[in-house]
């Protein structure tokens, strides 16, 4: 794998600034520190609304997917974001908590002072709104922690687990959903309900393509196959 160049990202950014008007952004897998200080810096001049962050920092097969930009994401990029969207491991990154992780069996009543230091942490960074996903953990839950003026408020999406491998690309899938249904005027927790919702139906309704863990079905509304 090999970055673009930030230069090109930049280039690329304001000629579509230029040319149509944002009604939110998704920020996923950046690649390297100098593009993450790119997109902020575009972020800074041009404001667009609804900036979703999904910090993409490793693949599910473990390999890591951004070159010395973590302390980018977490100082720059959290700050100019309406949420953030990553899942245990990532916000404990990002947070730079040497704390203890949950597993696969830790049951979400035991998960859930986690993810509230967790939030806590992030929110310190100047994170507004921040939704765990809970893809990998054994009840299958995202929790939303919002601050405003009342202090930290919390929402959590029940989920289950369906038996597919047609689950690559999930968390891209969901931040992206969410950027959509804040562009249509949602609320975060309408939104991240939709979102939880879209993906769900969106794995669903997937054909089974090779050996691996294949893609979803982002098609299952046009061909009538929601379930």
């Amino acid at each position: 794998m090999e970055p673009m160049r930030p230069d090109l990202v930049s280039q690329t950014l304001f000629r579509l600034a230029d040319d149509v008007e944002f009604a939110a952004v998704r920020i996923g897998m950046l690649g390297s520190g100098e593009v993450a200080g790119m997109v902020a810096e575009f972020l800074r001049q041009v404001k667009p609304p609804n900036v979703v962050l999904d910090p993409v920092l490793r693949s599910s097969s473990g390999a890591a997917l951004i070159d010395g930009g973590i302390g980018l994401i977490r100082s720059e990029l959290l700050p100019l974001s309406v949420v953030a969207t990553p899942n245990v491991a990532e916000a404990a990154a990002l947070a730079d908590m040497g704390i203890a992780m949950t597993s696969d069996s830790d049951s979400w009543k035991s998960s859930l002072p986690l993810l509230r230091d967790l939030a806590a942490k992030l929110h310190e960074l100047g994170c507004r709104a921040v939704v765990i996903t809970g893809g990998h953990s054994r009840e299958a839950n995202d929790y939303l922690n919002v601050l405003d003026d009342s202090g930290m408020n919390e929402h959590v999406f029940p989920g289950t687990h369906l038996d597919s491998r047609s689950t690559h690309g999930t968390g891209c899938a969901f931040a992206t959903a969410l950027a959509c249904e804040l562009a249509h005027g949602l609320s975060l927790p309408e939104a991240v309900g939709r979102s939880k919702d879209y993906v769900r139906r969106a794995i669903a309704a997937a054909y089974s393509v090779g050996k691996g863990v294949g893609p979803m079905n982002h098609l299952f509304r046009l061909e009538g196959r929601e379930q």
